[in-house]
Parts: structure tokens; C-alpha cells; sequence
């Protein structure tokens, strides 16, 4: 059933007496448009389903604003929604009211993956109306663990599609994903529509990909992006249900909830340093966490457009291993200085557009960056197979010659954990945040960490490679090492050292120095795609 207008002056008995549609738009405001709805809600097929007393006008009806117009939509449900939703119309607080509420609202989800995927099914199957979902990302095996709404036959596919076919439950065809999403109705909610947009979330799209929605649910892991969603948020005026998810933790927290809600930035005004900061990807997570956080940002967007949350702001703190697994924190009000939501906000409006989050965060700068394009940047990171030539000549010949002198030296910074999964032959595992605490040692050799390999640790060698699971830690801690090498240069008592790589990428040029610190792009996951594929990854 589509939507109405109704002029005023249209005789009311076709719709009175009869099956009224799902939706009536009333101009608004005019003393014959308040006669209009008080003479629906008298109407007898209103009557005869029990709404009279129960449905007061104010509760169905949604002012909507058309350039210089007001309108006003009016929503009722069918028969089958009354046997799909009476389990949760008959508590209080939701009734037949609070079901229109939830089938007129539309939320958005950023992120269809750990935290995405419950949150979906659970936000459909209660009854909201329309649903989008914002993922540029593609389904990979990795993810099935946690990732509920995709599955084998999903990998490849980009997540919002995945999660979108699955909310439909429709058949696998050649057809393109798009026109099954449209062709197939849902089991989990007929009346659900489902938005798609499988596009990388930015700057400059993220004010028109929001706007249409009620509410925003940020199910990222990405920091940057909580900044971005944030600020957006703040620009749009709508509540944010911000989840979060690693190891055996998670947290809710709901931004931007009315006139004192605070923003992310009043929180947390400065983001902290990059190592300080994992991805899923790199710290682990067990999936049931996900579920639980998932399901609980859920939870919070439907108590949202019920009028049941707690105005007070919270930060609710889950641990899968504590004695008390949930923590709740009372939150500070909207901070009067904040640069985002204060009144005097000197980045409000136009903040989203004007700001790149990533160096913001203090990300590390794209592989074109350090790929040459900048003087004095070339080589300082290479490819998988450079790491393989250099390991290659670092091997012993026949005659129990090297092709160099000194063989290269392979630091693996990821966790001690990860590194018993797999590694690289001749690595040595110095993780992340002891370098950061003591680079210097490390480049002289004295750090107190036995090696993997054979490789002596006495004099630092020719080639040190930086190596992690994905290419991002490395890049955090090569900058380190080098500089501490520019310390170390300027003491009497350092080693010979040159800041400048001599490999570098896509044929970059190549200055002589007896000492470089290089970190290979993609990491680990890198080597298992571009050099060895029997090389496992996880």
C-alpha cells in the first residue's frame, strides 16, 4: 500500500467506512487537516480493531517538512504485524503506539560486520521500517566467526549485500545482489526496506549518506571513522549508538542524545597515539562478545525511539572474564568547549568536510606517500619479494659464502601470541611496545630478546626489515627505529647510520648508507598473497 495526500476538501467516507492505506498524508497546519484526523481516528474499521482509545493522534502521526510545506504521515499496521509484534506490544511502554513508532522509524548501521550483524537482525526484527547499511568491505573467511549474517557462500561479497541477502533470506541466484535485495521479501520483517550502500564512509559523503536516517549506529573498529561519525552526527542533529569490541571487552556509549548529550570529541578531545589503538584484526576478538555488544546497541536504538532511555549519559563497560561482567559509568554533559558540539563550536557545520581523520588520528601516511612521491621518503617501505631477495642473500652458498656481508635482520613486532601462530624463518619477535620503550637498544643490538633464527645480534646488520601481520604496526615502529638511528648518528659512541633506505618501491631511487630500516607493505598477509601462499593467514 502506497501513501496518500489528502486535500482537505476530499470527502472522507471512501476512507472511513473502508480499509484506510498504511500511511495518510494531512497538510498541515489547518483547522479542516485536525478535522480530517480526528475524523479517522473516529472511524469505524479504527473502531472495531480496539485503536480508538488507544491510538491518540499525536502517536501515529510524524510531521514531515516538503520545502514550505508540513506533512504529516499517518501509519497503521496490518494483521500479520499484530501476530509478528504482539509478544513485545503487550509489554509496557511499547503497545500498539510504541510498534507505529519503531515501523515509521529509520536507523542506519555503519558497519555490517562483529557488531553490524546482530545489531541488523535484532533492529529488523523488532519492527523498524528502514534499515541502511554503510560497508565497503568484503566478506572473507575470517570474519564468519563473529560476522553472524554472512556465510561461505557470502566471501567475496561485500558485506552490506551479504548482510542485506541475509536479512531477506532469499536464494543465491547468478542475478546481481542488488535486484535479489529488491525481488525477495523478507522473513525477518516483510515490511523492512533495505538500503544498501557498499562505499567507503568519508568526508565527503558522509553528511548525504546520513542524513535520511533517524538514528546512526557506529559498529565500526575503526578510529578515524568514530571521529568522523561523531562530528556528522553533531552536524545532523541524531543520536549516535557508538559499540566497541576486542579481545573478551566491549562498550556502549550513546552520543549526541538530546541537549546535553555529549559528543565523542567532548570525551575525547585529542585521540590517543596510534600504538596505543588496535583494530579487531590485530588484537583479536571472541565472537560472542561481539554478539553481546551488537545486541545491546540494538537494544539502546529501539529504547531511543520508544522514549525509554535514560537521559543521563552512560558508558556501559562489558568484560567477558570479570566477576561483575557489566560496568556501568556516569558521563559529563556536553562539554562547553567542545570543538564539535558547543555553541561557540568553531567546527560545527562544515567540520565533516574540512577534515581528514586519518592524520588526524595520527595515522600512518599512505603507501603513496612513502612510496617516493615525496623527496627524502623514497624506500622506506617495500614489497614483500625485496624482503625475500634480501632474505635470499642472506643464506649461505655452496662454499659457505654469503652474497652479503652482514645478513638482513627481520624484527616481527606483533604480540608473542601471534607470533607462535606463525612466522618467518630467521625472524625475532620484539613486539610493538618494547620497541617503542627502547628503540636505541634494539638498533645496537643489546635488546634482551633471544632471536627465532640464527641471526647475531652483536652488530646491527645492513638491512633491518620491520615486519607485522597487516603493514600497520610496522610502519609505527620503523619510524621509531630510525629515529633512534638519527640519536644514535649524533653520539660519539653510536654505530655508522644513515637514515635512508637503500630498496626502494616501485623503482624508486636508491642512495648508498651502511644502515636502513625498512617495513614491508602488507605485512605478513602480504608475504602469504605475493611470495608464499602456503604461508598461513589468520
Amino acid at each position: 500500500m502506497g501513501w496518500r495526500k489528502l486535500p482537505t476538501c476530499l470527502p472522507l467516507q471512501a476512507i472511513i467506512h473502508g480499509h484506510p492505506p498504511s500511511s495518510i498524508y494531512v497538510a498541515l497546519p489547518s483547522r479542516s487537516s485536525v478535522y480530517v484526523l480526528k475524523a479517522l481516528r473516529r472511524a469505524p474499521i479504527w473502531q472495531r480493531n480496539g485503536i480508538k482509545k488507544s491510538l491518540p493522534i499525536s502517536a501515529v502521526c510524524r510531521l514531515h517538512k516538503a520545502g514550505a510545506s508540513f506533512f504529516c504521515t499517518m501509519t497503521t499496521l496490518s494483521i500479520p504485524e499484530y501476530q509478528r509484534y504482539g509478544r513485545q506490544m503487550i509489554l509496557d511502554g511499547i503497545g500498539l503506539t510504541g510498534q507505529i513508532k519503531l515501523k515509521s522509524a529509520s536507523v542506519v548501521v555503519v558497519g555490517a560486520g562483529g557488531l553490524g550483524c546482530p545489531a541488523l537482525q535484532y533492529l529488523g526484527a523488532a519492527g523498524i521500517g528502514r534499515l541502511g547499511i554503510i560497508d565497503h568491505d568484503d566478506v572473507e573467511t575470517s570474519n564468519l566467526q563473529r560476522q553472524i549474517l554472512h556465510n561461505e557462500e557470502t566471501v567475496g561479497m561485500f558485506k552490506a549485500e551479504s548482510a542485506a541477502l541475509a536479512l531477506k533470506r532469499s536464494v543465491f541466484l547468478n542475478n546481481s545482489a542488488n535486484s535479489l535485495i529488491k525481488g525477495f521479501s523478507s522473513s525477518v520483517n516483510a515490511e523492512l526496506t533495505i538500503e544498501v550502500h557498499s562505499v567507503m564512509l568519508n568526508a565527503s559523503n558522509a553528511l548525504s549518506l546520513l542524513c535520511p536516517y533517524d538514528i546512526i549506529l557506529d559498529c565500526t573498529d575503526n578510529l578515524p571513522v568514530r571521529y568522523l561519525l561523531s562530528d556528522a552526527a553533531v552536524a545532523l542533529k541524531k543520536p549516535l549508538v557508538s559499540g566497541a569490541a576486542q579481545k573478551f571487552e566491549g562498550q556502549l556509549c550513546v552520543y549526541n542524545l538530546g541537549e546535553e548529550g555529549p559528543c565523542y570529541r567532548c570525551l575525547y578531545p585529542v585521540p590517543p597515539p596510534p600504538e596505543a589503538v588496535g583494530s579487531c584484526a590485530e588484537l583479536g576478538i571472541l565472537g560472542a562478545v561481539a554478539g553481546i555488544i551488537g545486541n545491546m546497541q540494538a537494544l539502546e536504538t529501539i529504547k531511543i525511539i520508544l522514549g525509554l532511555h535514560n537521559p543521563t549519559p552512560t558508558l556501559l563497560l562489558f568484560s567477558a572474564l570479570g566477576l561483575s561482567p557489566f560496568r556501568t559509568i556516569k558521563l559529563r554533559a556536553r562539554k562547553p568547549t567542545c570543538s564539535a558540539c558547543s555553541p561557540t563550536a568553531r567546527l560545527a557545520g562544515g567540520l565533516t568536510e574540512s577534515t581528514d581523520y586519518v592524520q588526524f588520528c595520527g595515522g600512518a601516511a599512505p603507501d603513496w606517500v612513502t612510496a617516493g612521491l615525496i623527496p627524502g621518503l623514497a624506500g622506506h617501505r617495500v614489497k614483500p619479494d625485496i624482503l625475500s631477495e634480501a632474505i635470499q642473500k642472506s643464506i649461505p652458498g655452496d662454499g659457505g659464502q654469503r652474497s652479503q656481508p652482514n645478513p638482513c635482520r627481520i624484527i616481527d613486532v606483533r604480540p608473542p601470541t601471534e607470533f607462535g601462530i606463525c612466522s618467518l624463518p630467521g625472524s625475532e619477535n620484539i613486539p610493538l611496545k618494547q620497541v617503542l620503550a627502547n628503540p636505541s637498544q634494539i638498533l645496537s643490538g643489546t635488546f634482551n630478546s633471544p632471536p627465532s633464527g640464527q641471526m647475531a645480534l652483536g652488530t646491527p646488520p645492513q638491512e633491518i626489515f620491520v615486519v607485522c601481520r597487516l603493514g600497520n604496526d610496522s610502519q609505527i615502529a620503523a619510524q621509531a627505529l630510525r629515529q633512534a638511528a638519527v640519536s644514535l648518528a649524533s653520539s660519539s659512541t653510536a654505530p655508522p647510520s644513515l637514515d635512508e633506505p637503500a630498496t626502494a618501491l616501485e623503482g624508486c631511487p636508491t642512495p648508498s648508507s651502511e644502515f636502513k630500516v625498512m617495513d614491508v607493505v602488507g605485512g605478513l598477509r602480504g608475504w602469504s598473497l605475493n611470495v608464499d601462499n602456503s604461508f598461513p593467514i589468520y
